[in-house]
């Protein structure tokens, strides 16, 4: 993977995408990752800048390609499992999982209300990469402050 550029990002920003980037070539069976902002908008993404991934044949090629796909499916489910909570007076949703035939997708809340979003292989050890998103949020919960949302947000409004 190639890191995204990080020029004329504040330090907050590009230390919040060093995390990113170190999550995926890190953790084993990690294929891509995305912060998504409580209002459903990618704020970070680990596919690198200008470079989209050709969907499978069939499939119609998202705005920003993988990221774009991973960033909705994050957002559909974290809205999905906020309002199950919500049903069942279960409080607040801290981690989801989807266990599929071909690969796994985690969200993790971030303290914001942001949602830190995992696709993996699905031979992937869960356990650690629940553990590894778990020092994500950690490291990144108190740094994600409305400034950094909004410079992340207008970062990825360039990318073509």
């Amino acid at each position: 993977m190639t890191a995204p550029s990080t020029y004329g990002l504040s330090s907050q920003a590009r230390n919040l995408q060093w995390l990113l980037t170190d999550l995926v070539e890190e953790v084993p069976g990690v294929d891509s990752v995305a912060v998504v902002s409580s209002d459903g908008l990618l704020l970070l993404s680990s596919d690198p800048v200008g470079e989209q991934d050709q969907p499978p044949a069939g499939r119609p090629k998202g705005p920003r390609g993988a990221s774009a796909d991973l960033a909705t499916i994050v957002s559909g489910l974290g809205s999905l499992t906020t309002g199950a909570a919500a049903l069942m007076d279960g409080g607040a949703v801290k981690q989801t999982m989807v266990a599929m035939e071909h690969g796994s997708v985690f969200v993790m809340a971030i303290s914001d209300g942001s949602l830190l979003g995992v696709h993996a292989a699905p031979d992937c050890d869960m356990s650690v990469v629940a553990y590894h998103m778990a020092l994500f949020v950690g490291r990144a919960g108190h740094v994600l402050t409305p400034e950094v949302r909004s410079e992340l947000r207008q970062s990825m409004e360039r990318t073509p």
